[in-house]
């Protein structure tokens, strides 16, 4: 199968314009609300990094700390949080927690995330009072054009390849095992995405930056789903749904970096914009 520009979108948004722009329309809104949930991104109060060190921090009770046995919290006179479910006072082990894994405990109405990202045991209190989340009023977005719906074909490498990159706090790197590269044209150029796993089986994510990155869009990263190849390797990339991750709007993120390859060298003039919570968009 050749690599092609798309000029025909799929046929029920040739027959109706209006049709493509408020399904898109739909689905931003429904992305920011879960942005914007009760106990969402934008609810986090601070990102705290646990040691062997008992530390106490804002926003959450008890004193943390990690170790071989994982992480604990040991609980005040009158403290009480609630995991899975039940009630735990005093000690508590939440035991070793899986890379990109994570727990929620309640406490109160707020909700302490216990995770690991890169390595380091962390924990984050997100509370729905939180003023970003209060003051939440929508991701800006270029207007959906169907022009930045393209094909491309999912070429799969002989073996998935660990591949190490950045991340959004200084000093910590992600891990992720790339499936295959999805290639494809655009403004004329072949080009191409070293793809990730997304989050629904068989899905692929593609993170990039291009040249609208830190003019318009989001200087760090953008992020682009792409559902299952067919069965000869077509997929679809629609520009249009390139999102943000939740470090365009909070510094208490530690969202990967796209690889040193996925740089497009066109202008990506598709998809969210630089949120309003990082200053004026140009």
């Amino acid at each position: 199968m050749s690599v092609r520009d798309l000029s025909a979108v799929p046929e029920t948004t040739d027959a109706d314009p209006g049709l493509f722009a408020a399904t898109w329309e739909k689905w931003h809104l429904e992305k920011d609300a879960r942005l914007a949930s009760e106990h969402g991104f934008l609810a986090i109060t601070g990102l705290h990094w646990l040691s062997d060190e008992p530390q106490a921090f804002p926003g959450a009770p008890g004193t943390w700390t990690t170790g071989p046995d994982g992480v604990v919290v040991e609980l005040g006179e009158g403290e009480e949080l609630v995991v899975g479910g039940a009630p735990v006072r005093g000690r508590h082990v939440f035991g070793v927690i899986p890379e990109r894994g994570g727990v929620d405990a309640v406490w109160g109405d707020t909700v302490i995330e216990v995770a690991k990202r890169g390595g380091n045991d962390v924990i984050r209190p997100r509370h729905p009072g939180h003023p970003l989340r209060v003051a939440f009023s929508g991701t800006p977005a270029y207007a959906a054009d169907p022009r930045w719906v393209v094909t491309g074909r999912y070429e799969a490498f002989d073996e998935p390849r660990p591949t190490t990159v950045g991340a959004s706090v200084e000093g910590l790197q992600h891990v992720y095992d790339a499936p295959g590269r999805v290639v494809f044209r655009l403004d004329g150029q072949e080009l191409s995405l070293t793809a990730f796993n997304g989050h629904a089986p068989g899905s692929l994510t593609l993170l990039f930056t291009d040249e609208t990155s830190g003019v318009t869009t989001y200087a760090a990263n953008r992020n682009l789903t792409v559902e299952s190849p067919g069965a000869g390797g077509e997929v679809v990339l629609d520009f249009n749904r390139a999102t943000n991750l939740p470090c365009a709007y909070t510094d208490f993120a530690t969202c990967p970096l796209p690889p040193a390859e996925n740089r497009l060298p066109v202008a990506v003039e598709a998809g969210e914009r630089i949120p309003h919570e990082r200053g004026p968009v140009s």
